[in-house]
This record gives structure tokens, C-alpha cells and sequence, in this order.
């Protein structure tokens, strides 16, 4: 890739790359220089720029003022590099393009995971290399390649897949990518899994042909654990071969024979059987190989035609390929006429190893009609198209040409290989003209255009060939359609007489079909798993049935909230993938699940069921029936009821509290219970205030929201809430102090009237007092209490003899000495008396 291009404003080169950027090939990690110089007056400016519009790597530097340099280059610099000359201040321009190729050596993008597989499942090695030029994927199993058959195959994007995988399967698998500058490998392992409890193999596996495409395929019973067998699947594919596709039947566990058709006869064929219980697939039973029958050849051989003499025409063909015959061809029979006695048709049998006859004894310059069919031991098959040739003419036949003998064409899908020898009277010619043309059905029977001259008739042609050339390829063709080749020998006068050959290319191989399966309904998905991907939703996994009666085309997913009795809330999806996400769920819900397969026009029955719980969440709601009610004026009783809406289970129940609800959260006072506890007391409140309380719950992924706030008036103090037992003994130890002091001092005042008595100038009341005075102290007259009545003597002011006691000191001892007579116990007042 390489071009200049100058812009449509540019005059007279005023602006030219005189240095033009060539296409290179480097290995990746070289270094590189994109070169590009350009002329004009003043210097112009060069830029560059990719052409797939994608920007310059940042790691591309400018060498010089107009070169790129690429320092270590990689895959991704790959691209077509253009140069752009701009003439200053002027739209002059123009532009040269080069394309960089950097090669890598393959690297694996993504390499296969060890899996570990049970018996008769499918593995799946997955394989993706990278590399310039695009590198080949190839694998080996221990070391020795793989090729791909029945149950094995390589696929175009590299992946490996294996069907029916059995214990001979398990082992080491290497993905190897290639190309011409190295290679890459990376190895997985798979391992079969056996389980315990199995059928053994069936027994006895008999196969025999009923016709060219049928086969009756019988078993027996596996020998252990056969009362546990829900099916069989029969499987086969051709014997020889590669690449070949495996087939294979499911049936009930009660049939152990079928009739297998639709196959290809003369064929072999290898057929083995499996049985299957719930718990997997047994062992493959041993492989018996049976031929079909012979059938009628499918397709007929093509005809080439040319003439020696003006009295006869040479037949030559081909043998159908082995996949047309059918069988061993015996014999052809070739039918001939001239193109206007069509009714009088004259038929030669040729042994099946002859490839060509001579038909004599016929008229010059007529056309004949000429067609072949090939036979087997079952009979002749379809004959070919007729196809015409004029023989020569008995006066030019010293200046004619005569047609080119041998003439063989072998047809491929998109060509057909052309080879002949020369005529007779080859030292005449001067070479060959060839024409071919798209024959169609409409036409097959009409008369070809068989002389030279008539070249509008045909599609392609005259191609003109040196007289030295033997053989020519036509490209290009459609698959399977009928041509038609005309091969003549001209000289310096006229063309000479055509070789004729009719046939078709090949067709293009048919795509790989499904395998054919009985009527029934397909049996529900296997290994159906279902995972908690978040609150809302799951993931819901499952496998194709190891063996199913029909093609299965999607699934339908059941679910619903576990043990739910209405049908009106069951969901159903359907998915064409063996798993699905299910949203929009509810947190910390258990649901069960079941999965159906479902065939074109019939559904399957669902599968076990399978139960999940969503993962939990914060609760929705908070917690509901709250109430307050007040102990004491300190002290608050709450009850409550879990959420609505847990989500999961409550692990921590809050509680907020606070005098002043405009207040924000953080700063109320919290207190935390168990989730398992439904009322607590909350202490240390103050009396006669109103209190607001609101609540949340909690799980494992975090608190929901608070309940609305309710409020609770703490009680009134009381005065018997205030005086308490310890109040109650302290006023009465004090009350029985004080009286005892009170009769100390009663005691004392006695004591000292007694004395005053006895003094003079005591007026007439202190005398008149004198008798009860004395008689108050009879029987205690003891040295303490005579020294008692001095020290309080001492402590009195003596007063004036002729002083008078006032008033109300005479009445304030009167009324202690009154209080003391009826606050004391009789039996005390008596005892002092005595």
C-alpha cells in the first residue's frame, strides 16, 4: 500500500514529497522510521495521521521535523501511516500513505481452564491466541494431536469440544497457536468423574441392515443396577473418515431396540449405546460396525464428447465419486440418437471399468444426442442430461480440425480442471478456443450451440490456448449447477470440431444438521443450581438433559415465594440460556424454582425443585407497636414488635430517647437491646418531664429507619417517695435525742430550785415551793448529783438576794416540769418518787 494524492487547490507542484513513506515489515519490539519529505517554497509543514482515523501512539516521536519514529514497535502500531505537505498560508497540499506491518509472535489471549466433567457430559476447552500474522490453533491430548471426528472436534474459533466424554477422555489437553515467527502453548487437564451407583453398560449391542439407508439397532439390559435406568441414548457416525459428525437417538428406558434411518448407503457406520439412571450415564457399551446397502448411483457420470472421423463419436467419463455411486459400479449403458429422431433411441452396456467407448457407424455433419447411466448391483441410477455433438463433415474433413480427443473434466465445488490431448491432425492447429456456460433446467434438453462461430451463445469464451496447452481450471462457478464446455482446435482457415462436456460442480457441504431424535418431550434440565446474587435477585443455573427425545430450543423458569398456595403470583421467564438472573425480589425471602425444557411445539416437565433464600438487607420498616408507659417518676416501661419488613434477621434493636425533640439524633441518648427481646425498662429519667422515645432495628447489613417518635410523661414526685425508710429512722433517732436532752435539762432545773430554796430572801412562792421541791429529791441525794448541782451552780450568775425571777421564767419551768410529768411513764415518775 503505497499511493500520493495532491489536493484538488494545489497549482503546477508547488508542493511535492520528494521523500515518500514506504511500506515496511518489522518484527515487534524493532525499531522503525517512517520517512517523508516534502518540497516547496516557503518550507512546507508535514503532519501525520492514521488512516483508520485512530490517533498516533503517544510513544511515536518525531525525528527531524518530518519523520516518525517508532522506538520499539507493537502490534498495536500496525496501520496505514499518512503524510500530509502543506504549503503555508495556502490550502496547497499533498499527501503520501504507507502501511506498517509489525509481526508478533503468538501469545495466548485465553487460555483453557481445567474442568472436571462427568461421564457422557460435554467438555469445553475454550482457546484464543493472538499473534501477527494470525496464528493456527491446533491441539494435543498427552502430547499427541487431536483430530477432529464424531465425538471430538476442533472448531474454527480454536475451542475444543468433546461429546459423550468417557474415562478414556480424561487426561492433559494443549492448546498450541502457531505462526511463522514461534508458538504458544497452554495446557489444562480434564477430569472424568464416576460416580458410584451407575448402570453398567448396555450388552449385547447387534446392528443389521435393512436397506441402503436403515439400520435395526438392538441391546440388551445393562447388567447392574438396571432397575435404575430412565433411557438410552444410541449414538453413531460413519466408520472412516475424518471431521465426521456424531449422531444420536434418545429413547424410553423399556425400548432396547431401534430402527436407525436417513443414512447414507454403502456406507459404514459405528453405533454403541449408553444407559442413563438419575444419577449420570453409564460406561459406552462396545462399538459394532455395520454396512448399508447397496442403493442406485445418486448421480450419473459426465459425458465428454468428441469425433475422430466423420462417422463416429468418442464417449469418455468419469466414474461418480464414491460418495454418488452408492455402491460398486457394475456396468453404464449409454444411450444415443440424432437430435431429430429422438424416439429412435440406441443403447451399448460397457463394463464398470470402462471409462470410454467409441459409437461408430454414424452419419456426418448431424447432431446426436448422447447420455450415460451408471449401475450398481441394485440397479441402473438416474442417467445424465443429454448432451449434443455434430459430427464432421465428410467434404472439409482435409481442412477442419478434428476436436481435441480424451477430453476430461474434473468438477470441483467453485471450478472445473479441464484436460485433452491433441486431435488427429494436430500439425494443422494453431491452438484451442474454450467456452463454457451456466446451463439451465429449462434448457438442458435444448440444442447447444456447437459451432464456433456462435459465441453470443455462450457465457465465457472464446478463451484462446497455445497449441502446446493441455489443460485449463475455469473459476470462479457456482456451486452445483449445471455447465456446459465446448473445447475446439482452430488453424489459420476456421475452428474445427468441439469437444463437449456437461456436468455439475460440486454442491457445498451441507451444514451440520442437528441430530435426529424421536418424538417426545424433552426431559427437564439437569443440575439445576440456584445462588444468592444480592437482596433482590439469583442466579438460577442449570444444564441440558445428558439425552433428550427432541431438539430443545429454550427453558422455562418457575418460581415463587416458598410453600405459596396461590397460582396467580407464580412467575415464569423463559430463556434460550442455560442460566439466568431473577430480580426484583424480595431481601431474606426463600423461593423455589423449577426449570422445564421445551422442544419446537412441545414443552417438557418441570424439574425438582430447587429452594434460595435472597441475601438480607436493612430493614424496611422500623419497628411496630411501640408503646411507653411510665414506672415510676424515674423510670419508663417499653414495649415494641419486630419490623414488617426485617429483611433478615434482627441482631440489635435502638432505642432513642430525649427531652427535646428538636434535637438531632446524635445527640439523644441510645440504648441498644437483642434482637430476641421485645420490651426493656429504661431507668435515670427525670421526675414530671415529658420524654419522646422512637426506635430502629438492625441486621447484619445495617440499621433501617426509626419509628415515629412517641412521647411518655414520667410520673410526679411524691412526699412518701421522699421520705424514705432512712429519712424515717433519722427524724426518729433525732425526736428521741432531743427528748433526752429536754429531761436533762428538766433534771438540772429541779436540782437548782431545790437549792434556791434554801437560800434566803426567796420570796413566799420560792417557799411555798419548798415541800415538793425537797420531796422531788428524796432518794437521790448522791455525790454525783450534789457535785452536778455545783457545776451548775458554778455556770449560773449569782443574782441578787432581793432579785425577782420574772414572769416567764417561772412559767417556763413551770411548763417543763408540767411536760415532764406527761411525757414520762408513770412507772418512771413512781420509781423517781420512791
Amino acid at each position: 500500500l503505497l499511493f500520493l494524492t495532491s489536493g484538488s487547490q494545489s497549482a503546477g507542484g508547488d508542493v511535492t514529497i520528494v521523500a515518500a513513506p514506504e511500506n515496511t515489515t518489522v518484527v515487534a519490539g524493532e525499531s522503525v522510521v517512517m520517512e517523508c519529505m516534502a518540497a516547496a517554497d516557503p518550507t512546507p509543514f508535514v503532519s501525520w495521521i492514521r488512516q483508520d482515523g485512530k490517533p498516533v501512539s503517544t510513544d511515536v516521536i518525531v525525528l527531524g521535523r518530518t519523520n516518525l519514529l517508532i522506538p520499539s514497535s507493537q502490534p498495536h502500531h500496525s496501520g496505514v501511516y499518512v503524510c500530509r505537505a502543506n504549503k503555508p498560508q495556502t490550502r496547497q497540499f499533498v499527501t503520501a500513505a504507507a502501511e506498517l506491518r509489525v509481526l508478533a509472535t503468538p501469545s495466548i489471549s485465553q487460555a483453557p481452564e481445567t474442568i472436571s466433567r462427568t461421564r457422557a457430559s460435554t467438555a469445553r476447552f475454550v482457546c484464543k491466541a493472538e499473534g501477527e500474522p494470525a496464528p493456527t490453533v491446533h491441539w494435543l491430548k498427552n502430547g499427541e494431536a487431536i483430530l477432529s471426528n464424531g465425538r471430538v472436534k476442533v472448531q474454527s474459533s480454536g475451542s475444543l469440544v468433546i461429546n459423550q466424554i468417557g474415562l478414556e477422555d480424561a487426561g492433559y489437553y494443549q492448546c498450541v497457536a502457531e505462526n511463522s515467527l514461534g508458538m504458544a502453548c497452554a495446557t489444562a487437564k480434564l477430569s472424568v468423574i464416576v460416580r458410584e451407583g451407575l448402570p453398567s453398560a448396555p450388552k449385547k449391542v447387534s446392528a443389521v441392515s435393512l436397506s441402503s439407508t436403515t439400520v435395526l439397532v438392538s441391546w440388551e439390559r445393562p447388567e447392574y443396577n438396571s432397575e435404575q435406568i430412565i433411557g438410552f441414548s444410541l449414538h453413531y457416525q460413519r466408520a472412516v473418515g475424518t471431521d465426521n459428525v456424531e449422531y444420536q437417538f434418545a429413547v424410553n428406558n423399556d425400548t432396547t431396540e431401534l430402527q436407525v434411518k436417513d443414512l447414507e448407503p454403502n456406507t459404514n457406520y459405528v453405533f454403541y449405546v449408553v444407559a442413563y439412571s438419575q444419577l449420570g450415564a453409564s460406561r459406552t457399551s462396545s462399538s459394532i460396525v455395520v454396512q448399508t446397502l447397496e442403493d442406485v448411483p445418486s448421480a450419473a457420470p459426465q459425458l465428454s464428447l468428441s469425433s475422430m472421423t466423420p462417422g463416429d463419436i468418442r464417449v469418455t467419463w468419469l466414474p461418480p465419486p464414491p460418495e454418488l455411486s452408492n455402491g460398486r459400479i457394475t456396468k453404464y449403458k449409454i444411450d444415443y440418437c440424432t437430435l431429430k429422431e429422438a424416439d429412435q433411441v440406441t443403447s451399448i452396456e460397457v463394463g464398470g471399468n470402462e471409462t470410454q467407448i467409441t459409437l461408430y457407424s454414424l452419419h456426418p455433419n448431424k447432431i446426436y444426442k448422447v447420455r450415460i447411466a451408471a449401475s450398481t448391483s441394485v440397479g441402473y441410477g438416474a442417467p445424465s442430461e443429454w448432451t449434443q455433438h455434430r459430427t464432421p463433415d465428410r467434404d472439409n474433413q482435409t481442412h477442419v480440425p478434428f476436436a481435441p480427443t480424451e477430453l476430461k473434466v474434473r468438477a470441483k465445488m467453485e471450478s472445473l480442471l479441464i484436460t485433452w490431448q491433441p486431435p488427429a491432425n494436430h500439425a494443422q492447429i494453431s491452438g484451442y478456443k474454450l467456452y463454457y456456460r451456466e446451463v439451465g433446467p429449462e434448457e438442458s434438453s435444448d440444442e447447444s450451440p456447437l459451432d464456433g462461430a456462435e459465441d453470443e451463445s455462450w457465457d465465457v469464451g472464446p478463451i484462446k490456448l497455445k497449441k502446446k496447452v493441455k489443460q485449463y481450471e475455469l473459476t470462479r462457478l457456482a456451486p452445483g449447477k449445471l455447465y456446459e464446455v465446448k473445447l475446439v482446435a482452430f488453424n489459420k482457415h476456421e475452428d474445427g470440431y468441439a469437444a463437449v462436456w456437461k456436468g455439475k460442480t460440486e454442491k457445498a457441504p451441507a451444514t451440520a444438521v442437528d441430530p435426529p431424535v424421536q418424538k417426545g418431550p424433552p426431559l427437564p434440565p439437569v443440575q439445576v443450581y440456584a445462588e444468592s446474587n444480592s437482596s433482590t435477585s439469583i442466579w438460577l443455573r442449570w444444564k441440558k438433559p445428558d439425552f433428550t427425545t427432541v431438539k430443545i430450543v429454550n427453558y422455562t423458569v418457575r418460581f415463587s415465594p416458598w410453600g405459596l398456595k396461590n397460582a396467580s403470583l407464580v412467575t415464569y421467564y423463559t430463556s434460550s440460556d442455560e442460566d439466568i438472573l431473577i430480580s426484583g425480589l424480595k431481601p431474606y425471602t426463600r423461593y423455589e424454582f423449577a426449570v422445564q425444557s421445551n422442544g419446537v411445539g412441545i414443552d417438557g416437565p418441570f424439574g425438582s425443585v430447587v429452594e434460595r433464600f435472597t441475601l438480607p438487607d436493612r430493614p424496611s420498616t422500623p419497628p411496630s407497636d411501640l408503646r411507653l408507659h411510665p414506672l415510676n417518676p424515674y423510670a419508663v416501661q417499653v414495649h415494641w414488635c419486630p419490623p414488617v419488613e426485617p429483611n433478615g434477621i434482627i441482631v440489635e434493636y435502638l432505642i432513642l430517647y430525649n427531652a427535646n425533640n428538636t434535637q438531632p439524633d446524635d445527640m439523644w441518648t441510645l440504648l441498644t437491646r437483642e434482637g430476641n427481646i421485645f420490651s426493656t425498662e429504661v431507668h435515670g429519667l427525670e421526675s414530671d418531664t415529658r420524654y419522646f422515645f422512637k426506635m430502629g432495628a438492625k441486621t447484619v447489613v445495617g440499621s433501617g429507619p426509626y419509628s415515629n417518635v412517641k412521647d411518655v410523661h414520667t410520673l410526679r414526685e411524691k412526699l412518701s417517695d421522699v421520705l424514705d425508710i432512712h429519712s424515717v429512722t433519722g427524724i426518729i433517732v433525732g425526736v428521741c435525742l432531743g427528748l433526752l436532752c429536754i429531761l436533762f435539762c428538766m433534771c438540772a432545773s429541779f436540782r437548782n430550785s431545790k437549792q434556791r430554796e434554801a437560800l434566803p430572801g426567796l420570796d413566799s412562792q420560792a417557799a411555798s415551793n419548798h415541800t415538793y421541791y425537797h420531796r422531788s429529791r428524796q432518794g437521790v441525794a448522791a455525790p454525783s448529783a450534789t457535785l452536778d448541782s455545783h457545776e451548775l451552780e458554778s455556770l449560773m450568775s449569782p443574782l441578787p438576794e432581793d432579785a425577782p425571777v420574772p414572769l416567764g421564767d417561772i412559767t417556763e419551768l413551770t411548763e417543763v416540769h408540767s411536760l415532764i410529768h406527761t411525757s414520762l411513764p408513770e412507772d418512771i415518775v413512781h420509781g423517781k418518787r420512791k
